[in-house]
């Protein structure tokens, strides 16, 4: 198969006319061929962008509402077919793909979509003087880049709040992941989505990435991805003083304290350990476990992660899938490595996993938890973004914080324990962005979704996300006397 560019509603060749290779991580064979695009082809985008923006920025709510509660819904009737190839691209379980990805993608049209049905502008009362209200304007031509892991329910969760408050968009999906992107266009057409008003871009991050960022006419970037790359972003944007909301990497604290319900957190720490291969953003893959249960939760949690299938990402029993490229896969063991150079024991898994017959070339990894590292570590202080995770102790909840707080990154953590006084001192003395408290990746789509530090910059969802995309204007109106 071999993917097009989406410009102004239409399928169009790179003008270069060169394509790259795409593999299929669970057999390591070409799935399909992406267009290896460049600044013509992102100028080409820009350019139909903003000749659609006037029209699209005047169309009433109610309107784009209706046009992206169709597209919502054209995603749910697309369910499966979308769902199968998200997990031939990405290597994830179809399960996942089909009951958290897809379902998500559907749900952030639809979320935008009443939202903005439902917004307010303030008003502010200065007596017999006069009084000010805001309006708030769509943007313009807006940049939208996500990233390879969560590849449609991400690439959504940025270009929804953006055409639902007027702004037109050019979007890039990681060059890794692009096939749910490509099928999305299709419905954008399907769904009366006029011509221009999203565009989507398929390349490398160093090409058509790039030239998305430092294009003038792009007024504003929204992107997910490591933060090496946020770091390269943001200097481009300042020159231009692009506004930028930056979701990067993370290195999430799992603190178990010894008052929790202990069956529940290790349920669950299972899952935030290795759900999508432990390709999450948001999986804790530093566990913090309190000395005297120390042992009682290695004992119960290694049988479980040990238990874990992994296969055929296509298979109805496939817990753990392929990771999402060879090099990828090279750059975990490497960490494995790492982690034993440092002093590290594999207590779990730490092997590339061979499976037999079309998935024989497949990237697949046995879960692996380490134990026995000290917390400033490399293994420890680096994102690994694999199925990878490390086990510490703790003696008291200030060790706890210090541990849970001392990396470069601030995206999230979770916290075990019955003791409510506990859940909200330690809550609020974590630096990241988001905190769960006796579960894991509960999401509300109007909270703000973000992390500090090394983590990124601004807040995604909700009343941010669409306050992201529209520029505030005061107007003062003085009353006479």
């Amino acid at each position: 198969m071999r993917i097009k560019n989406f410009i102004n509603g239409e399928f169009v060749e790179p003008i270069g006319g060169k394509y790259f290779d795409n593999i299929d991580p669970s057999t390591g064979q070409v799935f399909y061929q992406v267009p290896d695009s460049y600044s013509e082809d992102v100028a080409k985008a820009v350019e139909a962008a903003k000749n659609a923006f006037p029209q699209w920025a005047s169309t009433p709510a109610a309107k784009r509402s209706a046009i992206l509660m169709k597209l919502s819904n054209l995603i749910e009737k697309n369910l499966d077919r979308l769902a199968l190839s998200e997990s031939k691209d990405n290597g994830k379980p179809l399960k996942l793909a089909t009951t958290v990805d897809i379902p998500r993608a559907r749900d952030n049209f639809s979320f935008f979509a009443t939202a903005i049905l439902h917004t307010e502008n303030a008003m502010h009362d200065m007596g017999q003087s006069g009084f000010n209200y805001t309006l708030r304007s769509p943007l313009g031509v807006v940049g939208c880049i996500s990233p390879w892991n969560l590849p449609l329910y991400l690439f959504s969760w940025k270009i929804a709040p953006a055409l639902a408050t007027g702004n037109c968009v050019v979007a890039k999906p990681s060059e890794v992941t692009p096939v749910t992107a490509f099928l999305l266009s299709e419905l954008c057409n399907e769904a009366g989505l006029p011509p221009g008003v999203l565009n989507i871009v398929h390349g490398y991050g160093h090409t058509a990435g790039q030239a998305i960022v430092e294009h003038p006419e792009t007024k504003a970037i929204s992107f997910t991805g490591g933060t090496a790359t946020g770091k390269i972003i943001a200097g481009i944007a300042a020159q231009q003083f692009k506004k930028t909301s930056l979701e990067l990497g993370g290195k999430n604290a799992n603190i178990i304290f010894a008052d929790c319900d202990l069956e529940e957190a290790i349920k669950t720490s299972v899952k935030s350990s290795f759900a999508n291969q432990g390709q999450i953003c948001l999986c804790g893959s530093r566990i913090l476990i309190h000395e005297d249960i120390y042992q009682d939760f290695v004992e119960k949690f290694i049988p479980l992660v040990k238990n874990l299938r992994v296969g055929n990402p296509q298979a109805p029993d496939t817990q753990i899938g392929a990771l999402v490229s060879k090099p990828h896969l090279e750059k975990v063991l490497s960490y494995i490595d790492l982690a034993r150079s440092e002093g590290g024991k594999v207590i779990a898994g730490g092997n590339r996993i061979k499976l037999e017959g079309p998935q024989a070339g497949g990237f697949y990894l046995e879960p692996t938890v380490i134990e026995g590292l000290s917390n400033t570590c490399r293994t420890n202080q680096e994102e690994i973004f694999g199925p990878v995770v490390t086990l510490q102790s703790f003696r008291n909840d200030e060790e706890a914080l210090a541990l849970a707080n001392g990396t470069p990154y601030g995206l999230s953590a979770t916290v075990w324990t019955k003791n409510l006084d506990r859940a909200h001192r330690i809550a609020a003395n974590l630096d990241v962005g988001i905190v769960w408290v006796n579960c894991w990746l509960v999401r509300d789509l109007r909270t703000p979704f973000g992390g500090s530090k090394a983590s990124g910059m601004g807040r995604e969802g909700g009343i941010y996300a669409l306050n992201f995309f529209t520029e505030p204007k005061n107007i003062c109106i003085k009353l006479n006397p």
